[in-house]
């Protein structure tokens, strides 16, 4: 087709044997990283993405966080059902631990690492917390764009700032 500007997300890609099935299913229509500037990067939804980092970053240029998944997979908690809604939590310390490492882990392999979610465009704090660890982008609601913006440049100020 031609397109020169195109990055593939693959979603919950469970291990790096499942991405190299990918990649070689799309190789075969013409489709590999690298090629006519084709970005490839995963959805970073499932604890063996976070355990597995360097090893998935030799694949893919990047991630991007799932939080809504990787929080129900990390807690176990199925975020649709109403009697444990109460339990779904991105700020419990395992779900912060698994954005932390794989941040941490995708950037000493060189890949760049996003945030998919609704947190940072409800709790400012969030973002903030996305701005220490060092996320590289973070996608957001429209009717919150300014306020998260506004809040990670306050955040990276305030990192900046000489202890």
């Amino acid at each position: 087709m031609g397109f020169r500007n195109v990055a593939v997300m693959i979603p919950f890609c469970r291990s790096p044997a499942e991405a190299d099935r990918v990649l070689e299913v799309m190789a075969t229509h013409e489709l590999r990283r690298g090629e006519n500037d084709l970005e490839l990067f995963v959805m970073c939804e499932i604890p063996s993405n976070v355990i597995l980092a360097e090893d998935f970053a030799r694949r893919f240029d990047g991630f991007s966080i799932g939080s809504n998944d990787l929080t129900q997979l990390t807690l176990g908690v199925d975020r649709d059902a109403e009697r444990l809604a109460h339990l779904f939590n991105e700020r419990d310390p395992a779900v912060q631990w698994m954005i932390r490492t794989v941040i941490e882990r995708a950037h000493h392999a060189g890949a760049k690492v996003g945030f998919c979610g609704q947190a940072p465009s409800n709790d400012p704090a969030f973002a903030r917390l996305l701005v220490e660890y060092g996320i590289d982008s973070i996608s957001v609601t429209p009717d919150s764009f300014l306020e998260v913006k506004a809040n990670v440049a306050a955040a990276e100020r305030q990192l900046r700032l000489p202890a």
